[in-house]
This record gives C-alpha cells, structure tokens and sequence, in this order.
C-alpha cells in the first residue's frame, strides 16, 4: 500500500497532479482512494489531496504518520502537513513563498528557517526550486506537473504509464505542455538526486 499526500495553495494544480497519479495507479490495477480539502482554495488558501493504492484500500484518508510520499508545492504548506509524514517517508517540496492572507494582512509574518530547518529535521528530504523549469516552460501552470514528474522518478511506474495518463486527464491543448513539465521534472528529479 502506497499514501501520497500532495498538498498547496489554490491555483497550483493540487488536484490535477492527485487525478493523474489515480490514472495511473489505477491503470496498474490497484485499487484507488482519493480524498482532497480544498476550502478556501479559491482565495489562495490550502489544499491537499490523499491519495491512497494498493491490493485492497478501504479508506480515501492518510493517518497522521503514515504518509510515504509528501509532495508539497509550497513551503509553509509543507510545515502544515508534516505531522503526516512517516519517520522514513520522503518529503518532496517545491522552494516558493506564496505568503497566505494573514501574512499578506500583516497580522502574521512568513518564517524565513523553513527550508534550514527541513535541512535538519527531516531526513528524507527533496528541496526543490522549479523555478527555472517553469521559466523555460514559459507557464507557472505546469509547476504540478513539474512536481509530478519529480515524485514519479520515485515510484514503480515507469515512464510510459505516466505519459500515457497525462493526454486522458489533462484539455488537449495543454497535453504536449504537460508532457514537456513532466519530462523536465523527472530530469530535475535525477539532477538532484545524483548530487
């Protein structure tokens, strides 16, 4: 059995990156639950999906320590969900500030020591700045499909299932992008793991 919890802020593409990784799962025959939050998504608030696949999976949610794969797209969202993380599960996140509405409010102030403190704390870790990536790929759109193709360098399934769930999930017009911000994400996924 595999947990996979992704998580962000509204407009980073939290759900499509959870329904791909369903498609493809699926595709595998494994049973497949999802569950995902996303209140106040639309104003840049959080949003996580559980994905959960194995033989048998009865429940669409992930206990707190018992997630393998914690794909974060922001770096406070990360502190959010660590709780969920199990001691040898790994946390993927993306290196970007996206302040929340007390931040921007002035009524709280964004921690600076996030990433230094993953450093220190979190053994299996994968800190990651998409920027680059995304600037080449001329989209801040792609960054879940970014962030896809990085988790995917870690699981059993190989490239071609992926590629092959990316055209049914995503609008056609967006398909050759998304397949690009895939493969980039899996050469940046290699680049740094090999470091």
């Amino acid at each position: 059995m595999m947990n996979v919890i992704f998580a962000g802020v509204g407009g980073q593409g939290v759900i499509l990156a959870s329904k791909i990784l369903m498609e493809v799962a699926m595709g595998a025959g494994y049973d497949v639950k999802e569950s995902e939050v996303h209140g106040m998504a639309q104003r840049g608030g959080s949003v996580d999906c559980n994905v959960r696949f194995g033989e048998k999976i009865y429940s669409p949610l992930i206990e707190k320590g018992t997630t393998d794969f914690l794909v974060v797209f922001e770096l406070l969202e990360a502190m959010r969900k660590l709780e969920f993380l199990k001691p040898d599960g790994c946390l993927i996140v993306n290196r970007v500030r996206v302040d929340p509405a007390p931040v921007q409010a002035g009524l709280a102030t964004y921690p600076d020591d996030i990433e230094e403190w993953i450093t220190e704390n979190i053994g299996n870790h994968l800190i990651v700045d998409t920027g680059p990536v995304l600037k080449e790929l001329k989209s801040q759109k792609a960054l879940n499909i970014v962030m896809l193709g990085i988790l995917s360098s870690y699981l059993e399934f190989d490239e071609k299932q992926w590629k092959d769930a990316i055209p049914r999930t995503v609008k056609k017009k967006f398909v050759e992008m998304n397949l690009n911000a895939f493969s980039m994400g899996r050469e940046l996924s290699r680049q740094l793991r090999t470091k």
